[in-house]
C-alpha cells in the first residue's frame, strides 16, 4: 500500500518523501505535469481533475499543497489564490478519497498557527479556539474541509505548524542575508511569541502521526519551547557570529514593505504547546533552538 503525498516538491514535502522512501514506505506524489512514473499521479485542483483509483487502497494520505503565504505581497487576486489552493485543493483530495472503493485510513492535512490568532503570553494547546482575520478564517476553513473525511470513517490530523526551520528554504534561508549582514533586529515589540519547529522534527512527528493511531484531531507543529521574536533574533545572530540590531523594526515599517502579511503573519504570537505530539510519546530531537539552527544551517 501506498503513501499519497501533496505538495511533494515544497519545503516540508520534499524531506518527507526521503524520510518515507527511506524507511521502505512506496510512496506516490500527485504532480500537476504528465506523471513520469508510476511513483507520480496525476491531479489539477484548479481544474477538478483526480482520478479516485488512485487513492483506492492507499494506506495514507499526506495532504501539503498550497501556495506560499509569505512569497508575495497579498493582493486581492493573491488572497483568492491562498484560498483557492488549500481549501478547494483539500475539497476536491477529500471528494477523491470517499469515491475511491477502499478510501486511505489516514489523512495528514496541513494547516498553520495561524489558527489561533494572536494569544499574547497565553499558553495554546490544541483545545483553543481559532482566531478571527483572514489567516485564522482561512486555516478554519481549510481545515473543516480535510475533517469532513471522518464522516467516511478516515482518521484526520490537522497539522498546525508554526516556523518550520530549515536550511534549503522558508523563512529561515529568507532572514538570513539581513542577519550575515549584521543588521537582524527585532519585529515590532519583539515580545510576540514565535512557536518554532525544526525540519528532522517535522518530518519526525509526521511519521509519528501515521504510526499512532490515537492522534487525530488539530496537531500543534511546534516545539515544546517556543520563544519571543527577540530571543529568536538574539540566538540566531549568535548561531551566526554575527552582531544583531538593538533597536526593533517598527510595525508600521515592516507594513509599508510587506504589505498586509506583516501584520497578519509576524506580528502576531502564538505560543504553542504540542500536547498531542508530547502526551502521545513523540520526543523531540531540537528542543533548543540554538541546536536547532545549528542543525539546519
Amino acid at each position: 500500500m501506498a503513501i499519497i503525498v501533496t505538495g511533494a516538491s515544497g519545503l516540508l514535502g520534499v524531506p518527507l518523501v526521503a524520510a518515507l522512501r527511506g524507511a521502505g514506505e512506496r510512496v506516490v506524489t500527485l504532480v500537476r505535469r504528465e506523471p513520469r512514473s508510476g511513483d507520480e499521479a496525476l491531479w489539477r485542483p484548479a481544474e477538478g481533475v483526480l482520478d479516485p483509483a488512485v487513492l483506492d487502497g492507499a494506506s495514507a494520505v499526506v495532504h501539503l499543497a498550497g501556495a506560499p503565504i509569505a512569497e508575495r505581497r497579498w493582493t486581492a487576486a493573491y488572497k483568492r489564490e491562498l484560498v483557492r489552493s488549500r481549501v478547494d485543493s483539500t475539497r476536491l483530495l477529500v471528494r477523491a478519497m470517499r469515491e475511491a472503493g477502499r478510501p486511505p485510513g489516514v489523512l495528514v492535512s496541513a494547516s498553520g498557527v495561524d489558527f489561533y490568532g494572536d494569544t499574547g503570553d497565553r499558553v495554546v494547546d490544541e483545545g483553543a479556539p481559532g482566531g478571527s482575520g483572514f489567516l485564522p478564517e482561512l486555516c478554519e476553513r481549510w481545515e473543516a474541509e480535510a475533517a469532513a473525511a471522518e464522516e467516511f470513517g478516515v482518521r484526520v490530523a490537522r497539522l498546525r505548524t508554526g516556523l518550520a526551520l530549515s536550511g534549503r528554504g522558508g523563512a529561515l534561508v529568507r532572514m538570513l542575508p539581513v542577519f550575515k549582514a549584521g543588521l537582524g533586529a527585532p519585529l515590532g515589540s519583539g515580545k510576540q511569541y514565535w512557536s518554532w519547529i525544526s525540519e528532522p522534527d517535522w518530518v519526525g512527528a509526521v511519521r509519528h502521526i501515521l504510526a499512532t493511531p490515537e492522534v487525530a484531531g488539530p496537531v500543534n507543529m511546534g516545539s515544546p519551547t517556543p520563544v519571543t521574536n527577540a530571543v529568536f533574533t538574539r540566538t540566531l545572530g549568535q548561531v551566526l557570529r554575527r552582531p544583531t540590531m538593538p533597536m526593533p523594526v517598527p510595525g508600521f515599517a515592516l507594513s509599508l514593505g510587506l504589505g498586509e502579511f506583516a501584520k497578519a503573519g509576524l506580528l502576531p504570537s502564538h505560543r504553542l504547546r504540542p500536547g498531542k505530539l508530547l502526551d502521545s510519546g513523540y520526543e523531540f530531537t531540537h528542543s533548543d533552538l540554538a541546536d536547532a539552527l545549528r542543525a539546519v544551517l
